[in-house]
C-alpha cells in the first residue's frame, strides 16, 4: 500500500461512517506523519508497509493482553476487526508451493547445506520478498532441509 492509496482508504471509511476502519487508519496516518515531521522525509510504500506491519503486532499483542486480562468480548471484537483492517492494506504474503520453490532457488544459490546458515537462506528470502513470506513456514521448511 502506498501513501496516497492509505489517504484513499480514510475518505472511504469517513464516507461509510465505518468507525474502526476509520480509527486504525487514522492511527496508521498519524504514525507515518511523525516520520515525515520527524525524520524530515518523504514516506516510502515500505515505510507505510513496515507500519502496518508494526501496528498490527502492536494490536495483536493488545488483544492478546484483553483476553489474558478477561477484558469485555466488545473490546476484544473491535481489536479483531482492527487486525483483519489492516491486514487488507498488506501485500500479499508468498507461501505454499510459490514459498517452497523460491526456497528451494535459494539453497541452490546459496549452497547452504547446514542449519548454520539458515540465517543467511532467510536473509536472501527476506531480500528477495520485501520480507513478505511466511517466516515460520519457511524455517520449518529449511529446518527439514538443511543438515
Amino acid at each position: 500500500m502506498n501513501y496516497v492509496e492509505l489517504k484513499d482508504a480514510i475518505k472511504d471509511a469517513m464516507r461509510a461512517k465505518d468507525k474502526d476502519r476509520l480509527a486504525i487508519l487514522r492511527q496508521v496516518h498519524g504514525e507515518i506523519k511523525n516520520i515525515e515531521v520527524n525524520e524530515r522525509r518523504e514516506v516510502t510504500d515500505k515505510d507505510v508497509d513496515d507500519m502496518l506491519k508494526r501496528t498490527i503486532k502492536q494490536t495483536k499483542e493488545t488483544l492478546e493482553g484483553s483476553i489474558k486480562a478477561g477484558t469485555d468480548a466488545e473490546r476484544t471484537e473491535r481489536l479483531e476487526r482492527q487486525v483483519a483492517v489492516l491486514e487488507e492494506y498488506l501485500p500479499k504474503q508468498i507461501e505454499g508451493a510459490e514459498l517452497s520453490a523460491l526456497i528451494e532457488t535459494v539453497l541452490a544459490e546459496t549452497g547452504a547445506s547446514t542449519k548454520k546458515e539458515m540465517g543467511r537462506v532467510m536473509g536472501e528470502l527476506t531480500k528477495r520478498t520485501g520480507g513478505n513470506f511466511d517466516k515460520a513456514a519457511a524455517a520449518k521448511e529449511l529446518g527439514g532441509k538443511l543438515a
